[in-house]
Protein backbone atom coordinates (compact mmCIF):
# COMPACT_ATOMS: atom_id res chain seq x y z
CA UNK A 1 0.00 0.00 0.00
CA UNK A 2 1.05 3.30 -0.94
CA UNK A 3 -0.52 6.92 0.36
CA UNK A 4 0.07 9.71 -1.85
CA UNK A 5 -1.45 13.53 -0.58
CA UNK A 6 -2.08 16.69 -1.94
CA UNK A 7 -2.95 19.89 -0.06
CA UNK A 8 -5.60 22.13 -1.51
CA UNK A 9 -7.69 24.97 -1.47
CA UNK A 10 -7.82 28.13 0.65
CA UNK A 11 -8.12 25.49 3.89
CA UNK A 12 -5.29 23.64 3.11
CA UNK A 13 -6.76 20.53 3.27
CA UNK A 14 -5.23 16.85 2.81
CA UNK A 15 -6.62 15.18 0.02
CA UNK A 16 -5.08 11.41 0.24
CA UNK A 17 -4.76 8.76 -2.99
CA UNK A 18 -4.17 5.29 -1.33
CA UNK A 19 -3.07 3.02 -3.84
CA UNK A 20 -2.62 -0.58 -4.14
CA UNK A 21 0.70 -1.00 -5.67
CA UNK A 22 0.37 -4.70 -6.86
CA UNK A 23 -2.92 -4.36 -8.52
CA UNK A 24 -2.79 -0.69 -9.48
CA UNK A 25 -5.77 0.30 -7.99
CA UNK A 26 -6.36 3.75 -6.16
CA UNK A 27 -9.47 5.54 -4.30
CA UNK A 28 -9.24 9.27 -3.64
CA UNK A 29 -10.01 10.19 -0.06
CA UNK A 30 -11.47 13.58 0.60
CA UNK A 31 -11.07 15.53 -2.73
CA UNK A 32 -11.31 18.70 -1.26
CA UNK A 33 -10.56 21.35 -3.95
CA UNK A 34 -7.80 22.31 -7.04
CA UNK A 35 -9.49 18.77 -8.93
CA UNK A 36 -6.84 19.35 -12.00
CA UNK A 37 -3.83 18.39 -9.12
CA UNK A 38 -5.95 15.62 -7.82
CA UNK A 39 -6.45 14.61 -11.57
CA UNK A 40 -2.36 14.78 -12.06
CA UNK A 41 -1.65 13.26 -8.58
CA UNK A 42 -3.69 10.30 -9.87
CA UNK A 43 -2.18 9.97 -13.11
CA UNK A 44 1.02 10.33 -12.27
CA UNK A 45 0.56 7.03 -9.89
CA UNK A 46 -0.07 5.18 -12.74
CA UNK A 47 -3.19 3.41 -11.05
CA UNK A 48 -6.66 3.56 -11.85
CA UNK A 49 -8.81 5.45 -9.46
CA UNK A 50 -12.11 3.24 -8.52
CA UNK A 51 -13.91 5.69 -6.42
CA UNK A 52 -13.82 8.44 -4.01
CA UNK A 53 -14.47 7.95 0.01
CA UNK A 54 -15.59 10.52 1.78
CA UNK A 55 -14.85 11.35 5.69
CA UNK A 56 -16.96 13.77 5.98
CA UNK A 57 -19.40 16.25 4.36
CA UNK A 58 -17.79 19.98 5.16
CA UNK A 59 -16.95 22.11 2.19
CA UNK A 60 -13.09 22.32 2.27
CA UNK A 61 -13.49 18.19 1.97
CA UNK A 62 -16.03 17.97 -1.01
CA UNK A 63 -14.99 20.78 -3.66
CA UNK A 64 -12.95 19.15 -5.75
CA UNK A 65 -15.98 15.76 -6.22
CA UNK A 66 -17.40 17.92 -9.49
CA UNK A 67 -14.11 17.89 -11.06
CA UNK A 68 -12.49 14.31 -10.70
CA UNK A 69 -15.65 12.72 -11.50
CA UNK A 70 -15.85 15.03 -15.29
CA UNK A 71 -12.22 12.69 -15.47
CA UNK A 72 -13.62 9.94 -14.10
CA UNK A 73 -17.12 9.16 -13.39
CA UNK A 74 -16.30 7.08 -10.11
CA UNK A 75 -18.73 6.85 -6.96
CA UNK A 76 -18.66 8.46 -4.05
CA UNK A 77 -19.07 6.59 -0.79
CA UNK A 78 -20.47 8.39 2.46
CA UNK A 79 -21.98 8.42 5.64
CA UNK A 80 -25.56 9.12 5.18
CA UNK A 81 -25.98 11.36 8.30
CA UNK A 82 -23.53 13.81 6.43
CA UNK A 83 -25.80 14.45 3.67
CA UNK A 84 -27.15 17.91 4.71
CA UNK A 85 -23.59 19.12 5.24
CA UNK A 86 -23.29 17.87 1.67
CA UNK A 87 -26.10 19.21 0.06
CA UNK A 88 -25.18 22.79 1.62
CA UNK A 89 -21.77 22.61 0.43
CA UNK A 90 -22.72 25.64 -2.19
CA UNK A 91 -24.04 27.79 1.19
CA UNK A 92 -20.91 26.48 3.41
CA UNK A 93 -18.71 27.72 0.56
CA UNK A 94 -20.67 31.36 0.10
CA UNK A 95 -19.99 31.95 3.68
CA UNK A 96 -16.60 31.92 3.60
CA UNK A 97 -16.25 33.38 0.05
CA UNK A 98 -14.79 30.71 -1.41
CA UNK A 99 -15.14 29.02 -5.30
CA UNK A 100 -17.29 25.65 -5.39
CA UNK A 101 -18.38 23.07 -7.74
CA UNK A 102 -21.64 21.43 -6.66
CA UNK A 103 -21.09 17.72 -6.86
CA UNK A 104 -23.66 15.12 -7.95
CA UNK A 105 -25.23 13.06 -4.86
CA UNK A 106 -23.17 10.73 -3.16
CA UNK A 107 -23.74 7.04 -5.00
CA UNK A 108 -23.11 4.44 -1.90
CA UNK A 109 -23.81 5.11 1.48
CA UNK A 110 -21.55 3.96 4.26
CA UNK A 111 -21.77 2.95 7.56
CA UNK A 112 -19.55 1.85 10.84
CA UNK A 113 -18.22 -1.94 10.84
CA UNK A 114 -18.51 -1.64 6.49
CA UNK A 115 -15.46 -2.87 4.91
CA UNK A 116 -14.08 -0.99 1.64
CA UNK A 117 -12.10 -2.46 -1.05
CA UNK A 118 -9.31 -1.41 -3.24
CA UNK A 119 -7.26 -3.50 -5.17
CA UNK A 120 -6.44 -5.98 -2.75
CA UNK A 121 -6.65 -4.10 0.37
CA UNK A 122 -9.58 -3.75 2.61
CA UNK A 123 -10.54 -0.84 4.87
CA UNK A 124 -12.58 -0.89 7.75
CA UNK A 125 -15.24 2.16 7.97
CA UNK A 126 -14.78 3.45 11.79
CA UNK A 127 -18.44 5.71 12.77
CA UNK A 128 -16.44 8.61 14.40
CA UNK A 129 -18.81 11.44 14.92
CA UNK A 130 -18.51 14.67 16.86
CA UNK A 131 -16.88 16.74 14.41
CA UNK A 132 -19.88 15.96 11.86
CA UNK A 133 -22.68 13.59 12.79
CA UNK A 134 -21.60 11.40 10.17
CA UNK A 135 -18.36 11.62 10.52
CA UNK A 136 -16.19 8.27 9.26
CA UNK A 137 -12.41 7.55 9.53
CA UNK A 138 -10.78 4.78 7.26
CA UNK A 139 -9.03 1.77 9.42
CA UNK A 140 -6.20 -0.72 7.73
CA UNK A 141 -3.57 -2.49 9.93
CA UNK A 142 -1.62 0.32 11.14
CA UNK A 143 -3.28 3.25 9.24
CA UNK A 144 -5.96 5.30 9.76
CA UNK A 145 -7.30 8.03 7.28
CA UNK A 146 -8.75 10.17 9.95
CA UNK A 147 -10.87 13.31 8.91
CA UNK A 148 -10.75 16.17 10.77
CA UNK A 149 -11.49 13.78 14.09
CA UNK A 150 -7.43 13.88 15.03
CA UNK A 151 -4.29 16.25 14.21
CA UNK A 152 -1.10 16.48 15.66
CA UNK A 153 -1.33 18.26 18.44
CA UNK A 154 -4.90 19.03 18.37
CA UNK A 155 -8.42 18.02 17.38
CA UNK A 156 -11.46 18.84 15.11
CA UNK A 157 -13.71 21.69 15.81
CA UNK A 158 -16.80 20.80 17.62
CA UNK A 159 -18.27 24.38 17.15
CA UNK A 160 -19.75 23.71 13.78
CA UNK A 161 -23.27 23.65 12.64
CA UNK A 162 -23.67 19.78 13.45
CA UNK A 163 -21.09 19.11 15.99
CA UNK A 164 -21.04 17.23 19.21
CA UNK A 165 -18.41 17.63 21.92
CA UNK A 166 -19.97 14.84 24.07
CA UNK A 167 -19.17 13.07 20.85
CA UNK A 168 -16.04 13.77 19.96
CA UNK A 169 -14.41 13.46 22.92
CA UNK A 170 -16.46 9.05 22.72
CA UNK A 171 -14.48 8.95 19.36
CA UNK A 172 -11.71 10.33 20.31
CA UNK A 173 -11.29 7.78 23.15
CA UNK A 174 -11.88 5.05 20.68
CA UNK A 175 -9.16 6.20 18.98
CA UNK A 176 -6.90 5.90 21.70
CA UNK A 177 -7.35 2.13 21.97
CA UNK A 178 -5.52 1.35 19.08
CA UNK A 179 -2.34 0.82 19.05
CA UNK A 180 0.41 3.42 19.82
CA UNK A 181 2.72 2.59 16.49
CA UNK A 182 -0.28 3.56 14.41
CA UNK A 183 -0.38 6.21 11.97
CA UNK A 184 -2.92 8.36 11.06
CA UNK A 185 -3.43 10.63 8.21
CA UNK A 186 -5.31 13.68 9.14
CA UNK A 187 -7.64 15.85 7.10
CA UNK A 188 -5.45 18.70 7.77
CA UNK A 189 -1.17 19.37 8.66
CA UNK A 190 1.38 16.53 9.00
CA UNK A 191 0.80 12.80 9.40
CA UNK A 192 0.95 11.92 12.73
CA UNK A 193 0.62 8.80 15.39
CA UNK A 194 -1.51 7.65 18.05
CA UNK A 195 1.23 7.29 20.38
CA UNK A 196 3.01 10.84 19.37
CA UNK A 197 -0.40 12.26 20.00
CA UNK A 198 -1.62 10.82 23.37
CA UNK A 199 2.12 11.30 25.10
CA UNK A 200 1.66 15.19 23.86
CA UNK A 201 -1.75 16.18 22.46
CA UNK A 202 -3.37 18.20 25.32
CA UNK A 203 -6.30 17.29 24.06
CA UNK A 204 -6.10 13.41 24.55
CA UNK A 205 -3.78 13.59 27.73
CA UNK A 206 -6.01 11.98 30.56
CA UNK A 207 -9.13 10.69 27.93
CA UNK A 208 -9.26 6.96 28.80
CA UNK A 209 -9.88 4.46 26.23
CA UNK A 210 -13.42 3.17 25.75
CA UNK A 211 -12.11 -0.64 26.13
CA UNK A 212 -12.56 -2.00 30.02
CA UNK A 213 -15.87 0.66 30.67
Amino acid sequence: MKVRSATVGPFQENSYLVIDEEQRRAVLIDPGAEPERLIAMVRDSGATLDAIWLTHGHVDHIGGIAGVRREWAVPVYMHQSDLPLYERGAEQAAEYGVPFEVPDAPDEVIVGGDTLVVGGLRFEVVHTPGHSPGHVLFRRDDTVLGGDLLFAGAIGRTDLEGSDPERMEESLARLCELDDRTVVYPGHGPATSIGRERATNPFLIGLVPTVGR
